[in-house]
């Protein structure tokens, strides 16, 4: 069987060098984006060296496409918008034709037909959903009113834009079919008519049959157990509805995979179906991108320098311009207008599948795609630029003479990190499903606590429930500065990476050296991460749940220590012992049960144990004695020992210890 073929060629050149460029885009603090399509113009046909595939990375991109525009109906925020609606409908729409305004003048001093205008123009008009939400988060401005409005402003410029996807293949075929005709109004009209019924009876199967069957089908997966097969049906739901689309009601993939994620996004399911499937749906958004970088020229900046300067001159200037007039008109704060205004100076992925359609129509010349690709690859790149200008700008503004406004709104904070007024108070970190169940209990015993959360999405759910919440990452100081973590008495970190939390841990401990730490760890090396970080305590889920399910089995008293024996650990980094080989085999052994501190497990089972891994019956008599001298192990009974946290925490030391 051959080991080089174009499909693995293609994929793995693609992705190598989307790592590279995404890690050094990600390092001189840009959007991975930018390396992302870089990539593709290094292995596209307009540089030297190897050349993937055109025709493989199209079909990659179809499936990339599909599962980008899933993800967007996934995330699709009926409640979001309806928040914002008074200025993100109007004001998106407005700046959209503006922007369409702008760039149909371009394309008409460049000699090209109205409708290779309005395709350049809409493709101008839109901004990236990744950079934006991106540019948001960093600066933790999702939750204040200038991050909903620009959240709501570019839901509304995605759902046009889908609506253009959907008309355009129409709008070409009525076009050519127009040229020349006898009646240009039925010519027109026909094809527009057939292509909205064709739509409008995809919408109705949406709404009716697969909004009810989605759902049910992904429940009855979900209640069968198996990850995988769950994981294996959201992705034929994306894919098979979008691909049924195309076949059977001649509407784009695009669409079908909207539809899709927004049916999905109705079920109680919609979460873990995001989380099982993004690793592949990055993967493919990738390989999107960079076949993408594939069909841009280059040599297009240098041959039309200007044009391409008219091309950033509409994206930065007059995009930012239109949405910063149309929020004052909404009486809004220079900086709620100059946060949203910068927020859109840049294009991304919806220019490019609109560029794309364009193209494959033969409405939009090449060179219109190429100055789109160089405009949203040079935009993108001086977005963070933009934005820290942008939010210096009102600060270093002279102070306006006060005019009464009474519908002025009321100042928003300048960021989500407004700190707390609490002291000597609990701080919780995650607000997953442990984190949901801690906080909910500090509630119900009126504890006053802060919840600290990185994702927008579940801060927001917290939010909703009456919470103190800072949204950040745990490891940033001016986070845990926001949260009083230096005035606080506990921690409780409940995020399910326990690798990860050891840096949550690590400053935490450092900002305050009297807080008490308890965290969870889902494995021996993962509680040991933690405990050498500093944490105080750690809980292993497992093993509480298993003492749970086991509680009716044991007569009351019979247990030989409290069950909260088994998640303390002392705080510190262990003390390092002096063990021999036999020692360690009978630690070993213990732990090959899965048996933590204040567990029992017969010495007739371990000594069994540590023979077969071929070690000798009298010196591990001996081990067992000197591992209860040097306090590792415990006498419970006649025949049952446990381990003590020393014993425990030098079981896992390295063997050269």
């Amino acid at each position: 069987m051959p080991h080089h073929t174009p499909l693995i060629a293609t994929i793995v050149a693609g992705l190598v060098a989307a790592f590279a460029l995404g890690a050094i885009a990600q390092r001189l603090r840009l959007s991975p984006l930018v390396g992302y399509l870089l990539a593709g113009v290094i292995v596209g046909p307009f540089t030297p060296g190897y050349v993937a595939d055109q025709k493989i990375a199209n079909e990659l991109a179809e499936i990339g496409v599909i599962l980008l525009m899933f993800g967007v109906g996934l995330h699709f925020s009926v409640k979001d918008l309806m928040a914002v609606r008074k200025i993100a409908v109007p004001g998106a729409l407005a700046q959209m034709g503006v922007a369409t305004v702008l760039g149909i003048g371009l394309s008409t001093l460049l000699g090209w037909p109205l409708i290779s205008g309005l395709v350049f123009g809409l493709a101008l008009s839109v901004a990236s959903t990744v950079v934006l939400l991106r540019a948001l988060q960093e600066r933790r401005l999702v939750q204040t009113e200038r991050g909903k409005i620009a959240v709501g402003w570019l839901i509304v410029e995605d759902l046009a834009m889908v609506l253009a996807l959907v008309l355009l293949p129409a709008l070409a075929g009525a076009m050519k079919a127009g040229a020349g005709a006898a009646d240009p109004l039925t010519a027109w009209g026909v094809p527009l008519g057939v292509t909205l019924l064709k739509v409008g009876g995809f919408v109705a199967f949406m709404l009716i049959v697969a909004r009810r069957a989605v759902p049910w089908l992904l429940h009855y997966v979900a209640h069968t157990g198996s990850r995988e097969l769950f994981r294996l049906a959201v992705f034929a739901i994306a894919l098979g509805v979008a691909f049924g689309a195309a076949m059977l009601f001649g509407v784009s993939f695009a669409l079908g995979a909207f539809f899709a994620g927004m049916i999905l996004a109705d079920s109680e399911l919609s979460h873990r179906a995001a989380e099982e499937t993004l690793p592949l749906r990055d993967a493919f958004a990738v390989l999107f991108f960079v076949s993408v970088g594939m069909l841009f020229n280059p040599f297009v900046v240098l041959a039309h320098p200007l044009t391409v300067l008219a091309v950033l001159a509409i994206v930065i200037i007059g995009k930012s311009l239109a949405a910063y007039a149309i929020l004052k008109l909404f009486k809004r704060s220079d900086t709620t207008a100059i946060t949203v205004a910068a927020s859109l100076a840049q294009i991304g992925e919806f220019s490019f599948i609109l560029a794309g359609l364009g193209v494959d129509l033969e409405i939009l010349p090449r060179e219109g795609r190429d100055l789109i690709l160089a405009g949203a690859i040079i935009s993108i790149m001086l977005n963070p630029l933009i934005f820290a200008v942008a939010l210096r700008a009102p600060k270093a503004a002279p102070m306006e003479p006060a005019i009464p406004t009474p519908a002025a709104p009321e100042p928003e904070p300048a960021n989500d990190l407004a700190p707390t007024a609490l002291s000597g108070h609990i701080v919780v970190v995650g607000y997953g499903r442990v984190g949901q169940a801690v906080t909910a209990g500090l509630k119900s015993q009126a504890k006053p606590f802060v919840l600290v959360e990185s994702e927008p999405e579940f801060a927001a759910k917290a939010a909703e429930q009456g919470y103190e919440v800072v949204v950040g990452s745990a490891v940033e100081t001016r986070v845990l500065e926001a949260a009083g973590v230096p005035r606080a008495a506990r921690m409780y970190v409940a995020v399910a990476d326990g690798f990860e939390c050891g840096g949550v841990v690590d400053h935490s401990r450092k900002a305050n050296s009297g807080l008490e730490i308890i965290a969870r760890a889902h494995s021996d090396e993962e509680a040991a991460h933690l405990i050498a970080h500093g944490a105080d305590r750690v809980v292993m889920g497992e093993v509480e749940i298993a003492r749970g399910m086991l509680e009716d089995e044991f007569p009351a008293g019979e247990a030989a220590e409290p069950a909260g024996e088994v998640v303390e650990f002392a705080a510190g980094a262990p003390r390092l012992l002096i063990l021999d080989d036999a020692e360690r085999a009978v630690l070993a052994a213990v732990r090959s049960f899965d048996i933590w501190p204040g567990e029992a497990i017969s010495w007739a089972a371990v000594h069994e144990a540590a023979v077969l891994r071929g070690y000798d019956p009298a010196r591990l008599d001996h081990a067992s004695e000197t591992l209860r001298t040097k306090d590792c192990v415990r006498d419970l009974d006649r025949d049952r020992i446990t381990l003590t946290k020393q014993g425990f925490l030098a079981a896992l030391q390295p063997a050269a210890a």
